[in-house]
């Protein structure tokens, strides 16, 4: 038998249409007045080159029974009224009450959007919950939020049209560029724990960014998918890793001021998970130095 041949061209909107139009222009010149053979190829290129990115949202739970409804919800409403191509994915850590149940009566509430709930029965923690969805998806853009919509899914497109540009390949959302953004804010403790830990991260890790735990991050996955496998951190310190590793592979990384509101009944212990997610941190360090990463 002989050997397959793979060839891959890569051309822009501009070329592809340039292309369409003088065969349409070779073939049926004599027949056709050229305005509708312009017409013509500008379908063809819809066609071949769809307006609409997919993009797959990803949400992890963990005994949300209480709140999930409504968040997923909006987001359902959000695509189904800006007809968006998208996937919803929710991800059941393990969860010991409705979680999953709730979220399958939800999104059956919208048949006619792509979901999937997927649920495993120890509790992993959120940074395995968030990979399992990404690897799932089959969006070429992204998007993973907290189950609560600390940030309002109507700002998902501050990320997603950066990528969607091509400007960028990670966007994620921060509390620290605009605080006239945050509506509802978490006490004063929390808030200045928040900033003393993004300094030690910053300290440790020489990430440049303000804010790498706002929980809502989108992603090229034709870039970031290939290092997925390379994730070892399974909770809270997961958003860490996943920037880390992206920004020493190279990979454009932007900052966005977002809304945000704090929620009540946040499954984040402030000093328990302080000290787990500094213990993750000098994982990554020694995960890195060891060449788990490839780096």
């Amino acid at each position: 038998m002989g050997e397959k041949c793979n060839l891959e061209f890569n051309l822009d909107n501009d070329s592809l249409f340039f292309i369409i139009q003088y065969y349409l222009l070779l073939t049926t010149s004599n027949l056709l007045p050229i305005t509708y053979l312009q017409f013509a190829a500008k379908n063809l290129l819809l066609a071949f080159y769809p307006m609409n990115t997919t993009i797959s949202i990803v949400i992890p739970a963990f005994e949300e029974q209480a709140r999930l409804g409504d968040s997923l919800r909006k987001i359902l409403a959000y695509i189904e009224e800006n007809t968006l191509e998208a996937e919803l994915i929710v991800v059941d850590d393990g969860s010991g009450d409705e979680t999953a149940e709730i979220a399958r009566r939800t999104c059956a509430e919208f048949p006619a959007i792509k979901t999937n709930v997927i649920r495993y029965e120890k509790n992993r923690g959120k940074g395995y919950a968030v990979k399992t969805g990404l690897l799932a998806s089959v969006g070429d853009i992204a998007l993973f939020s907290d189950a609560d919509l600390s940030t309002p899914i109507e700002e998902l497109p501050k990320l997603v049209k950066l990528i969607r540009a091509d400007k960028f390949d990670i966007t994620f959302g921060s509390r620290e560029l605009d605080k006239s953004l945050i509506n509802t804010h978490q006490s004063w403790r929390r808030e200045q724990g928040g900033r003393v830990f993004n300094f030690v991260v910053r300290s440790m890790t020489g990430l440049p960014f303000l804010d790498t735990q706002c929980g809502f991050k989108a992603f090229n996955m034709q870039k970031f998918r290939p290092l997925l496998p390379l994730m070892q951190i399974e909770r809270f310190g997961f958003d860490i890793e996943f920037l880390y590793v992206a920004y020493h592979k190279g990979l454009r990384l932007k900052e966005i001021p977002v809304v945000w509101n704090h929620c009540e009944g946040t499954k984040v212990e402030m000093w328990r998970d302080s000290r787990r997610t500094f213990n993750e941190v000098r994982q990554i360090r020694r995960n890195a130095k060891q060449g788990k990463y490839n780096l």
